[in-house]
């Protein structure tokens, strides 16, 4: 088992790696960033949007598993006292454990600039794409066709794994995150007689796409998860579930509706 650890930088997370690193050690585990099968974050859902891009290129043979340090999140399984039983599992999975790979959709983002040039992206959480100069106006098409002409904030592309995140707090759906779709939300549409959005989010099947033709002046923003660039030569925009797709290692059982009521709702269910 190769494995390497990605760790927030707080003292406790610090402090988790070390211990990580012992065990690993001692169960005959080796530390590999160049062909790791494993990458362990040990932190935050931040964390492992870091280690995300950061082994990109790995995504066809290494798994993810998450270690959390802070506020309950929803790409880690495991708790700082869970540590020794985590390596023993990941050292000998055939001895008795239930390990389960489950690989969940992306979004593809692929952007193409005034000189022809495109560009592809992934993104675990969310894509969004804002006006900086003055509100974001854009065409937008499904499956090459019109669909609206949209004026506000931004838009928001999210997979089902980032429907709880900033999705979220545009009043998106939650969506399970076996499910191959990506979401578009708006962000703070304004709607007239001249512009007219649908107002509410909606949810593409693979296969599907969308197109964003920016027709505003000035600056965009972008932002591929935490990655946010500046650009004013953005032509088009086409978003789709990507077939790529990112794997998490699970060594028990955590339901995602589980995690989703302990964020947003509590444990004391009345």
């Amino acid at each position: 088992m190769k494995y390497v650890v990605v760790q927030r930088g707080d003292e406790l997370s610090q402090q988790l790696t070390a211990r990580f690193h012992t065990l690993a050690a001692g169960c005959g585990m080796t530390e590999s960033e160049e062909e790791p099968d494993t990458i362990v974050t040990i932190g935050g859902d931040g964390t492992m949007l870091h280690a995300f891009h950061r082994f990109r290129r790995h995504l066809q043979h290494a798994s993810f598993v998450g270690v959390h340090t802070g506020h309950l999140g929803f790409f880690a399984d495991w708790m700082p006292g869970e540590i020794e039983t985590l390596v023993q599992l990941m050292a000998a999975p055939s001895e008795g454990s239930k390990l389960r790979l489950v690989e969940y959709p992306l979004v593809e983002v692929e952007m193409t600039g005034k000189d022809g040039q495109s560009d592809t992206f992934l993104a675990l959480n969310e894509f969004t794409v804002k006006g900086i100069d003055s509100t974001l106006v854009a065409q937008l098409n499904i499956n090459d066709e019109l669909f609206e002409m949209f004026r506000g904030d931004g838009i928001c592309i999210s997979t089902p794994c980032g429907s709880t995140a900033y999705n979220k707090s545009l009043g998106g759906a939650l969506l399970h995150p076996s499910l191959e779709s990506i979401q578009i939300a708006e962000i703070s549409s304004i709607n007239n007689r001249v512009y007219r959005t649908l107002g509410s989010s909606m949810i593409l099947p693979k296969h599907h796409h969308c197109d964003i033709y920016p027709k505003s002046q000035g600056k965009l923003l972008l932002s591929v998860d935490y990655n946010h660039s500046q650009r004013e030569d953005i032509v088009s925009l086409r978003c789709q579930v990507s077939p790529e797709k990112v794997r998490f290692a699970r060594y028990r059982p955590f339901p995602f509706w589980s995690r989703v009521r302990e964020a947003f709702i509590g444990h004391d269910v009345q």
